[in-house]
């Protein structure tokens, strides 16, 4: 099958959505479909207000109908709702095209925690930008159970999984600092909350890696944190590896990539009882959940390397993968999308 997916998140951002996107299209290349990707890559861009690590396309309606023509694709998917999502649904609402969509990170919580705009103004948006997808894929149960509070429908369940071979159990002496060693990885913005996380009092040192628009202002703070970069995935999981807990101190993230990645390496948890933790974590003893990120903290110590292992062994990329193709709506015919006009 020819599958066009469309995404306003791509190189080089390092985050969930890349990530995921990046590793679907590993295993559906596996599976013997053939991808095409519309990206920020091929157009004009200018950085997106409060957060210039994120690139916005500008006007680019032709290039993406030029692209759908000349791919011809047997499916669309549509991942993210910026520009180049909304030109895409333009498009193939125009020539009655199915599509499908995701919903990757709680928008309006980010939008709310940088601006203040209510929430209901941000969902009644995402409303109408997914109303007309045939499958709305979210990450876990709790997060189909929210947006169908916000009065979503046909969202389904698109689960993810993790690179047990990159990301391993292995000795690392790459964080030389006291033990015990507590990690945080991901993006460095205000609804991280990695504040929560930087003023606990804990034995041992901190590590933050990562990048993004709160960063500056976190080092001025907290100088006797530890900050790296971004990392490639292989110096990645030797960090988790030289961690001995890895803090999530979110609580607006919809799944949480890094919390397998951690796992995968043998590093437990300490996160938030909240959406994304509850879901990966589930009951298994691979992590502490409390409202306390403190005691949390202090419990993921007690946590065998093992135990946290075993649990992120259950997930797999390649059953995420066939989910995501199961959801997929295919285009009957392509006689129809020839046109010199714009989408």
């Amino acid at each position: 099958m020819n599958i066009m997916i469309v995404t306003d998140a791509w190189e080089p951002q390092v985050n969930g959505v890349v990530r995921t996107l990046k590793q679907t299209m590993h295993e559906l290349k596996k599976m013997g479909h053939t991808i095409d990707m519309i990206t920020p890559l091929e157009f004009k861009t200018i950085p997106c207000p409060t957060y210039p690590d994120i690139s916005l396309s500008l006007f680019p309606g032709k290039k993406v109908r030029q692209k759908m023509e000349a791919f011809a694709p047997d499916a669309i998917h549509i991942a993210t709702e910026g520009p180049l999502g909304i030109a895409a649904r333009a498009y193939a609402l125009k020539h009655k095209l199915p599509f499908s969509t995701a919903y990757h990170t709680r928008f309006p919580e980010y939008v709310k925690a940088r601006t203040g705009i209510p929430l209901a103004i941000t969902y009644k948006f995402l409303r109408w930008f997914h109303d007309p997808s045939l499958a709305v894929m979210a990450p876990t149960q709790v997060v189909i159970d929210d947006l169908e509070s916000y009065g979503f429908t046909n969202v389904v369940l698109w689960t993810r999984g993790v690179d047990l071979e990159i990301f391993k159990i292995q000795e690392s002496k790459e964080l030389n600092s006291a033990h015990p060693i507590f990690l945080y990885v991901g993006r460095v913005a205000v609804e991280k909350n990695i504040e929560a996380f930087l003023e606990l009092k804990l034995p041992g040192s901190k590590w933050v890696v990562g990048d993004g628009p709160a960063l500056n202002g976190l080092k001025a703070k907290y100088p006797e944190v530890h900050y790296l970069g971004v990392l490639q995935q292989e110096k990645l999981a030797k960090v988790y590896a030289a961690a001995d807990v890895f803090v999530f101190p979110s609580k607006t993230d919809t799944f949480g990539l890094v919390l397998l990645e951690a796992m995968a390496c043998g590093t437990p948890v300490a996160a938030y009882p909240v959406t994304g933790p509850i879901d990966v974590l589930g009951n298994s003893q691979s992590g502490a959940m409390n409202t306390d990120l403190r005691e949390a903290c202090l419990e993921a110590l007690k946590i065998p390397r093992e135990v946290a292992r075993a649990h992120a062994e259950k997930f797999s990329w390649r059953v995420a993968s066939q989910q995501f193709v199961s959801y997929l709506k295919p285009i009957e015919s392509h006689t129809t999308v020839k046109s010199p006009s714009l989408a």
